[in-house]
């Protein structure tokens, strides 16, 4: 007679392939949500404002012209399609879009899961708590870099080649898209870490980013090592194609750490923070309010 409780239990899977089975499960949640809506409508508005300046500058208005004296001669200044595109990389994606996402996703890891009572479902797997972080941290990197890149990708199309300019070469926007994909890895760490920790996530977030990043960039001063911004600002002129206006952009980052040293502090704090956010997930305790 066959014996079915001498069978050996199945061990419980790794923690990278848990890992997986939870992304695999939070990713389709992820795209159909209503953050998702909200998202489009961020990386949708660069795209709407750079097909405002291709018409505009198709009619010849004088966009992003201005005058300068040269040997007693006064010149027409135009800043060209790939200088214009470095210059709302900066402002409506690194600036804006990539902080704003990492706030709104990343602190909804788990703080959503609480929310709606579904956690215990999650802790309930066979598999280690720290996994659950760690798998719905890997499909809101998916779903945003799935959604950012498209659109940064048209903006490049539409912007690039203003005013009969040859173009950025096609590297200049692989490393665009590489910048960007990392910034939301690392305020994606940052803010599944906060969410983890805190009871009210998104405000804590928010302040972060429009409060503590902003005040610390503006003073001078070391405060503005414990920012992610300020690694993220070391890589910028790196990403941008060279021409002599984007001098105008560079001004900017006076106060820049080198490219090998943003990289490395940026890797450290993505490690950091979701390795911390699994450790607080591994040992808090998550009362569901009634």
């Amino acid at each position: 007679m066959d014996n079915d409780s001498t069978k050996p239990i199945p061990a419980a899977p790794g923690f990278f392939a848990s890992g997986l089975r939870i992304f695999d499960l939070s990713l389709s949640e992820m795209l159909w949500s209503r953050r998702t809506i909200f998202m489009i409508l961020v990386v949708g508005a660069p795209v709407v404002i750079a097909l405002c300046l291709r018409l505009l500058v198709a009619l010849g208005a004088p966009i992003f012209e201005g005058q300068r004296v040269h040997n007693g001669t006064t010149e027409t200044i135009r800043m060209a399609g790939p200088a214009i595109f470095g210059l709302m990389i900066w402002v409506f994606y690194l600036r804006f879009t990539v902080p704003v996402l990492g706030v709104f996703y990343g602190t909804a890891l788990i703080a959503d899961e609480v929310e709606d009572k579904t956690i215990t479902y999650l802790f309930t797997r066979p598999i280690r708590r720290g996994a659950v972080l760690f798998g719905k941290y890997l499909a809101y990197l998916a779903c945003t870099v799935f959604v950012v890149l498209p659109s940064v990708v048209l903006v490049y199309l539409l912007v690039v080649p203003l005013r009969g300019s040859l173009g950025g070469s096609f590297l200049d926007l692989v490393k665009d898209l590489g910048l960007l994909a990392l910034g939301l890895a690392v305020y994606g760490a940052v803010f599944a870490f906060i969410g983890a920790k805190f009871k009210r996530p998104l405000l804590i977030g928010l302040i972060f980013v429009f409060g503590w990043e902003q005040a610390a960039m503006a003073f001078p001063g070391y405060l503005k090592r414990f920012t992610v911004a300020y690694y993220v600002q070391g890589l910028v002129p790196h990403a941008m194609p060279n021409d002599s206006a984007i001098s105008l952009i560079q001004g900017i980052f006076r106060e820049s750490p080198s490219l090998p040293a943003s990289l490395a502090w940026l890797a450290v704090i993505m490690v950091a923070f979701i390795t911390l956010g699994a450790w607080v997930v591994e040992r808090r305790e998550y009362v569901l309010e009634q």
